[in-house]
């Protein structure tokens, strides 16, 4: 490290399991290519992601063109969209990142070692206890359908990245009708798309045609669905309601 950058000014990457300690004076990329390879998926940018520090900060800075970054504190209390071209300060203690790259959703944290901000902890308790902290309510089937196309994640253990389920394959988990799944699917992207949550619309009512990604990554980051609710799938009878 230069000179004046002490140990409060460190901060590392973690990616399933590996490890990268970042220099200030060094920018770090993340994307198919770069200083963390995270994946050859033809749907990731060469260079999507890079992290340099400059004026007293650790900066995030989306350098593609195409795909967009959820960055949340490790409780999900507070969550940012980072569109490509935009960049943002690495404020908190311990940060996640999630994107998706075709099917594939990926998640990597951040680890400072000095907080430029935190998050009370009166919001901290909400946001990890039984109620979710958003101007919206989930009808229980709801709730399931984000379940199943969130599982592969939910289930992950030391694993960062998943392949979400197809439509098909996340109605035949359920027992669903196809129709019957796009419609829940329609009312949960509605209701967030209302709430102001980015990517589930491609436009004036047009819904993105990547929007089970973006519920998927916008859920796990914001704890909306956690490992616990991974036993609503074996509640046959919640299944059953229409």
């Amino acid at each position: 490290m230069p000179a004046g950058a002490g140990p409060s000014k460190a901060l590392r990457v973690e990616f399933a399991g590996e490890w990268h300690e970042l220099s200030t004076d060094q920018t770090f990329t993340i994307g198919r290519e770069g200083d963390l390879e995270v994946d050859d998926n033809q749907y990731l940018h060469r260079i999507f992601l890079e992290i340099s520090f400059h004026d007293g900060l650790w900066w995030l800075a989306n350098v593609g063109s195409r795909l967009s970054a959820t960055v949340s504190s490790a409780g999900g209390a507070v969550q940012s969209w980072l569109s490509p071209g935009a960049r943002m300060p690495i404020v908190f203690a311990e940060s996640v990142v999630v994107f998706t790259a075709g099917p594939t959703t990926y998640e990597l944290n951040l680890h400072a070692d000095e907080a430029q901000f935190s998050v009370s902890s009166s919001i901290q308790s909400q946001a990890v206890g039984e109620t979710t902290v958003m101007p919206v309510s989930f009808t229980p089937l709801q709730k399931l359908l984000i379940v199943a196309l969130a599982e592969p994640m939910l289930r992950r253990e030391g694993v960062s990245m998943s392949e979400l389920p197809s439509s098909t394959a996340a109605a035949q988990r359920l027992g669903w009708t196809m129709s019957k799944f796009n419609r829940k699917l329609d009312n949960v992207c509605d209701k967030l798309d209302r709430m102001g949550v980015q990517g589930l619309r491609g436009g004036p009512g047009k819904l993105a045609t990547n929007r089970r990604a973006r519920l998927v990554e916008y859920a796990v980051s914001s704890n909306l669905v956690t490992r616990a609710d991974l036993a609503l799938l074996d509640d046959e009878a919640l299944r059953a309601q229409d």
